[in-house]
């Protein structure tokens, strides 16, 4: 029979490190049981970073995740990994299972590897994204990852959780700079060119500098662009030093209040829009169709 924690254990064991405790409240985040809320108020500060990887799919992101995290070991680094999947249609869970890509560390006491389901969020992210990163950063880590989904040039809210956003890329995508949303483009605190082993890897790299150039001189921080064979694990030491230059920029800049703030919001947009069910609205709008007016209706739902 499993044991049972009251929260405030959680929260103690949780603070001291302990992986079966972070797995817990992330559960508990997860399905919205019991009053986690209460232990995510008693959270400390934490100044631990989140790097967050985005990026189209097939560009390589869990292999360049993998690299890192290789890298961060060596270093003697604790690494949290947050893997937002794609969901399953059926049970809602994650889909994809990074774990399984990233069987590597499944042993090692420096990993901890979290798949979440991205549960239909047209951002890439899961719902709970912000709570259950909160809770790995007061776990004891050095650094956390958060790989998004992979959903394409709409997963930019990454932007709002991570401290460093790295865009990754690859060479056959060179027309798709041309066409690419300027959202996914300004998130990038630096550019990954992977797979840079391709012919085309120069000129994708060219091309990316060209595209960037109008904006450097408006930037205290100008992306840099950092080509990567994630499979070989080419290109990651500099990778590596170009987020920890970031990190170090971020803790002097504005950023770090534009980060909270935005957390802020979403969190209270949450909150407020949870007993809204579109169902509801449906049925609603049905039954007063005739002579509906849509502001009349909104304005109602502000004062209830």
């Amino acid at each position: 029979m499993p044991q049972i924690f009251h929260l405030d254990q959680l929260l103690e064991l949780l603070q001291q490190g302990n992986i079966k405790a972070l797995s817990r409240i992330i559960s508990l985040i997860e399905s919205e049981v019991g009053d986690y809320h209460n232990l995510l108020t008693k959270l400390q500060v934490s100044t631990t970073k989140v790097i967050g990887i985005t990026g189209p799919p097939g560009v390589g992101k869990s292999t360049l995740v993998d690299a890192l995290i290789n890298e961060l070991v060596i270093s003697g680094k604790k690494v949290g990994i947050l893997c937002v999947d794609p969901s399953s249609p059926f049970n809602h869970g994650a889909l994809l299972g990074d774990r399984i890509r990233m069987s590597e560390w499944n042993n090692s006491s420096f990993v901890f590897i979290r798949s979440l389901a991205s549960k239909g969020s047209s951002g890439g992210l899961h719902p709970k994204i912000i709570e259950i990163t909160d809770v790995m950063k007061a776990a004891q880590f050095d650094h956390i990852i958060v790989e998004t989904v992979g959903v394409g040039q709409s997963e930019i809210e990454v932007a709002g959780l991570a401290d460093t956003t790295v865009v990754v890329l690859m060479p056959d995508g060179g027309d798709e700079i041309q066409t690419m949303k300027a959202g996914l483009m300004e998130i990038a605190d630096i550019f990954v060119v992977n797979k840079a082993d391709r012919p085309e890897a120069d000129l994708m790299a060219r091309n990316l500098h060209n595209l960037l150039a109008p904006t450097f001189n408006k930037k205290k921080f100008p992306p840099p662009i950092v080509k990567t064979i994630a499979t070989q694990k080419k290109g990651i030491t500099e990778l590596l030093q170009n987020i920890t230059k970031h990190e170090q920029y971020i803790s002097e800049s504005e950023k770090k209040y534009w980060l909270l703030s935005e957390k802020a919001y979403y969190l209270i947009q949450s909150h407020r829009m949870k007993d809204v069910n579109r169902n509801d609205l449906l049925k609603e709008i049905r039954d007063n169709y005739e002579n509906f007016n849509l502001y009349q209706f909104v304005n109602s739902y502000k004062n209830r």
